[in-house]
């Protein structure tokens, strides 16, 4: 790659204009945050399938992402469609359901339906492998504190558990939903544009189920596990949509 070279004097005016651009949008940042009580989050929602030869660099991005959020409230979770079933090789992580979530969005948003799709707080989406248009979208996402929050406990139970959740704020008439994640998996592709690679897969949701909030905004409810749930390779994520537009205002890991 070429490299061209600054003048001295011009590298220094442009540095401090830099460095006076991003000192203001830091305090902007501080100060929307603070005005929104700093309850900010990113639910990243891939939309993906192991028959799309695009799919794993944005699976591979996603994994990255998960592994450097730390404790930020990310959260990462992958549907695998079912609309790629037909074209040579079936995905065992596909439910018709996903693909309808995604079709919903798509009315929402509106977008058209593709895979990798990355849908950030049911607000806005890009392609799941635009490394930009990720980190983008989720410093975004972050940089925009809410009002509302949710906290869930979970007690595990032998094929279920059993959880209550709290939540705070306006979420008028908002849906809980809880998503059964398995957090890593491979499998290896016989057939399709993935044949012969074995594929890892990070944040797998293998269940997703929607309750109604009572009234008060407290409430207790359960939900079916499947087997092998555990708590070192599983995890339960909530979040409060609206059914109607999409926007998730409000996301949260079961404590189990």
């Amino acid at each position: 790659m070429k490299q061209v070279m600054m003048p001295a004097i011009g590298a220094v005016i442009v540095l401090t204009l830099l460095s006076a651009v991003f000192a203001n949008r830091v305090s902007a940042s501080k100060k929307q945050t603070r005005t929104n009580n700093g309850n900010s989050f990113a639910v990243l929602e891939l939309f993906t399938s192991e028959g799309c030869s695009s799919c794993p660099p944005a699976d591979a991005l996603l994994a990255r992402i998960q592994t450097e959020a730390g404790n930020k409230p990310i959260y990462v979770l992958a549907y695998h469609v079912d609309y790629w079933n037909r074209l040579g090789w079936k995905d065992v992580f596909s439910q018709p359901q996903y693909s309808k979530r995604q079709y919903q969005y798509s009315q929402q948003l509106p977008s058209q339906v593709y895979t990798p799709q990355l849908v950030v707080n049911g607000q806005t989406s890009c392609i799941g492998s635009d490394e930009s248009a990720v980190t983008n979208a989720i410093g975004d996402a972050l940089g925009n504190g809410t009002t509302a929050s949710l906290g869930i406990k979970a007690q595990l139970q032998p094929g279920k558990a059993n959880f209550t959740y709290e939540v705070t704020g306006n979420t008028g008439n908002n849906q809980l939903l809880i998503a059964v994640v398995q957090k890593h998996a491979v499998s290896k592709v016989e057939r399709g544009e993935n044949e012969g690679r074995t594929l890892s897969h990070v944040q797998v949701v293998r269940d997703l189920q929607a309750f109604k909030l009572r009234d008060g905004k407290q409430g207790a409810a359960s939900i079916h596990l499947p087997d092998g749930f555990n708590t070192q390779d599983w995890e339960l994520i909530g979040m409060i949509q609206d059914p109607e537009t999409g926007v998730i205002s409000a996301a949260a890991r079961a404590s189990l």
